[in-house]
């Protein structure tokens, strides 16, 4: 709950009542490594703000090969928003990457305190405007930059994720094989 709080008043401004009004409108959910939170092709009824852990977005390929597309440390929010806007099946599998506590709010509840706190469209507005301008770096680096200095660039930004993220799913976030980058990572140490 403190973590959600001291998020939101990072953005915009918000007195402790109004939060505990906000707060009644997520419920609290706990996942093991490797849990899905919700699979590929299931309705996606929750938008997820990690308080503990990390979580993963990743699709399966036609040749069942994983591809993760995002990852969510403590205070990141995760879910597939277009198919949780829509109240769709998920075209992605959210997965805890170790065990992880998350706040979760379901679509009804969220249009209902957006409705009763407007503050808070700032405040997603602000967390998506982020999310968005991180999403068209990660595409222009990928396509632009050669794979050791992408590699390179990502590990500097983001030490934590080097150490808890398993190298094959940090492969795959970076569009490597495992091999690959094990053998960058060998290339680094020598």
């Amino acid at each position: 709950m403190t973590a959600l709080y001291k998020h939101i008043s990072r953005f915009v401004p918000l007195t402790e009542q109004d939060f505990m009004g906000i707060l009644a409108h997520f419920e609290s959910i706990e996942v093991g490594k490797k849990q899905n939170l919700v699979a590929e092709g299931q309705l996606c009824t929750y938008n997820y703000f990690v308080v503990k852990g990390c979580l993963r977005l990743f699709f399966t390929d036609e040749k069942g090969v994983e591809q993760t597309m995002q990852f969510a440390l403590e205070d990141w929010w995760m879910t597939d928003l277009d198919a949780f806007v829509k109240g769709q099946r998920s075209h992605f599998t959210i997965q805890a990457i170790e065990k992880t506590e998350v706040l979760a709010i379901d679509k009804k509840s969220m249009d209902a305190m957006l409705e009763t706190w407007p503050v808070m469209e700032k405040y997603f507005r602000l967390i998506y405007q982020r999310a968005y301008a991180a999403s068209l770096f990660r595409i222009k680096y990928i396509t632009r930059l050669s794979k050791d200095e992408f590699y390179d660039l990502f590990i500097n930004a983001y030490p934590e994720f080097a150490q808890r993220i398993p190298q094959k799913i940090l492969a795959s976030f970076l569009g490597f094989t495992p091999e690959y980058l094990s053998e960058l990572r060998r290339k680094r140490l020598s």
